[in-house]
């Protein structure tokens, strides 16, 4: 932190914790974190000394930000959120309590306004559903009887609020990739009745390693991959279960990330329906065991490349399915922060930034450490959207369009608070301009060139160019395209309720280290601490590139405001109908 030798003597947890029980607004500027790292006692200065050293200090450092959020008000709100105290900002916890009381009074003490009427909060019920599959998944009908064993060949869920669940001989089908893509002209369910059936589709598009110029999106997965969507799709077409086949490339993780993913409890958000109208059960298979159902019904080899074809029609395997679950049930509600500035000219229109304060809270210990503090993910987004509505409470010249700010719930247990949000808007979609979302920004410093997730996808990416250009910085696309960084955190939620959404992370290319040095970092934290309890605060913690991040977004949000006109989707984007519909086109 810049001139952190200056800083006030750091909060002990006890005192941190009764301030943030409080809706008053903190005053502290930083503190330590975890309780192995060095406390110690500063000493304040005579103001005249300081001001001389502060002084000598900004004649010697290179300018701090290109733009009007500095790093050490990043960095002070960092070392507040990702504080044990918070317990890892679990909902429903007392971690979850204090972090929105913290960010209430954040905004309140700026002078930034209630987002939702006169309050701060938007309530967000969900139901947490554990779900014990039975023992086995028994197949008949086919020569021989197959068992596949729980966990170990297969995952089962529902989201249905019932007590037990039970699929019992329903037929097979294979759906190929479980794609309906009106704009790519492809429907694996054409002239197909799967009412009552469980159909066993494969996971990401067809346009994955396809070698095809323009079909899909190539190996840069579309949303149709994605296995919220196989499973959306199943449930419109009143499937009554629907399985993914697991293969590690196109999934982009290994069989590990399933089984840890989808076993005990699993948060969704409360529905009127209790979620009937959701498959009865959704899960995964191995590809092993997927591999020897499809045999029965003649199809072997490359499964891809069969489903890919353009002539591909589901197959009916002539197997039945049984398989049952018991679930335990828990309801509760958690939280969306949300703050306002309003529009000076065109209050009626909205930009909306994002990004989510939740993390895994206290899980299983990990070299004696416990609390998974989430410091870059996502207590990095989160102070930078901070850092940006200082920056418009401040400015000179106020924006036209109003400003919201928007914290989220859920993000971690599956976007839930922004879902919740893009279902029950408290501002009309069709005037929301756009959506700048922040997630786990980059903790390397400041680089050359910005990583934009679903480069391609809408205009709100070429306001974005614009602002790297002038300052002889580069766009890049998604450092893993085939992996679906777009539909993986909360701006996807308003893009499919068609506003352009855009999230940005720093790229590569450290402006002091070069590219192998920001690569390597990036892979030590993909490997070591990424959803570890070693993603925590330290006062060493390089905040630049946080700062880099939340002043783009801030001059992107800060043009948008002062148009009139509207980003829109770009051709070919799968988002594109429904803003086209909700704006009246």
């Amino acid at each position: 932190m810049t001139n952190e030798q200056f800083a006030i003597e750091p909060m002990t947890n006890e005192l941190l914790t009764n301030e943030l029980m409080t809706n008053e607004p903190m005053t502290i500027e930083l503190l330590t974190n975890k309780p192995n790292i060095m406390k110690y006692k500063q000493h304040f200065l005579p103001l005249a000394l300081l001001i001389g050293v502060l002084s000598s200090c900004a004649q010697n450092e290179k300018p701090a930000s290109a733009g009007p959020i500095k790093p050490e008000t990043i960095k002070a709100h960092i070392a507040v959120l990702a504080n044990d105290s918070l317990q890892g900002r679990r909902p429903f916890t007392t971690g979850e309590t204090k972090t929105v009381n913290y960010l209430s009074a954040q905004f309140k003490k700026m002078g930034v306004e209630p987002g939702n009427g006169n309050s701060y909060v938007q309530k967000v019920p969900m139901v947490e559903i554990t779900s014990t599959p039975s023992a086995t998944m028994e197949i008949t009908g086919g020569k021989q009887n197959i068992s596949l064993k729980a966990v170990e060949d297969f995952v089962a869920f529902t989201r249905r609020e019932q007590d037990t669940i039970q699929l019992k001989n329903s037929p097979l089908v294979f759906a190929g990739y479980g794609v309906v893509a009106p704009e790519y002209k492809w429907n694996d369910y054409k002239d197909l009745d799967v009412k009552g059936k469980t159909v066993i589709v494969l996971v990401n598009d067809p346009g994955f390693k396809s070698n095809e110029k323009g079909f899909f999106r190539g190996d840069t997965m579309t949303y149709y991959g994605r296995w919220t969507y196989k499973y959306e799709e199943a449930a419109r077409q009143g499937a009554a279960g629907v399985i993914i086949v697991h293969q590690t490339e196109p999934a982009s993780y290994d069989w590990s990330v399933i089984k840890n993913s989808n076993t005990g409890a699993k948060l969704y958000l409360q529905e009127k329906d209790k979620h009937k109208s959701r498959c009865k059960i959704e899960g995964w298979m191995t590809e092993q065991a997927a591999t020897k159902l499809l045999a029965s019904a003649g199809i072997t080899g490359d499964i891809r490349a069969y489903a890919r074809k353009k002539d591909f029609k589901a197959v009916s395997l002539n197997l039945n399915v049984s398989l049952s679950l018991s679930n335990k049930l828990k309801y509760a509600t958690s939280q969306n922060v949300i703050a306002k500035i309003t529009g000076s000219k065109r209050p009626n229109e909205y930009i909306i930034y994002s990004a989510h304060w939740d993390h895994f809270g206290i899980g299983p210990k990990i070299n004696g450490d416990s609390i998974y503090n989430g410091a870059v993910d996502n207590a990095s987004g989160v102070a930078a959207m901070l850092g940006v509505a200082k920056a418009f409470k401040d400015a000179k010249e106020k924006p036209e369009r109003s400003i919201i700010f928007l914290a989220v719930t859920g993000e971690e247990q599956g976007l839930l608070g922004s879902e919740y949000y893009g279902s029950n808007p408290i501002y009309p979609l069709n005037k929301t301009v756009a959506n700048l979302n922040m997630d786990a920004l980059g903790f390397y410093g400041k680089t050359k060139d910005v990583s934009i997730k679903g480069k391609g996808q809408n205009e709100v990416e070429d306001y974005v160019v614009k602002e790297l250009e002038k300052n002889q910085m580069i766009a890049v696309g998604d450092q893993r395209p085939g992996a679906g960084s777009y539909y993986r955190s909360d701006h996807f939620n308003f893009a499919k309720v068609g506003v352009p959404a855009i999230d940005i992370v720093n790229g590569f290319e450290s402006i002091d280290k070069g590219a192998d040095y920001g690569k390597a970092q990036k892979k030590e934290y993909n490997e070591k601490h990424y959803h570890q309890p070693s993603d925590e605060y330290s006062d060493k913690m390089n905040v630049d590139g946080f700062e880099q991040i939340a002043n783009i977004l801030f001059k992107v949000g800060f043009k948008l405001s002062n148009e009139t006109t509207f980003p829109e989707w770009k051709k070919g984007s799968e988002f594109k109908a429904v803003r086209d519909k909700s704006m009246g086109k």
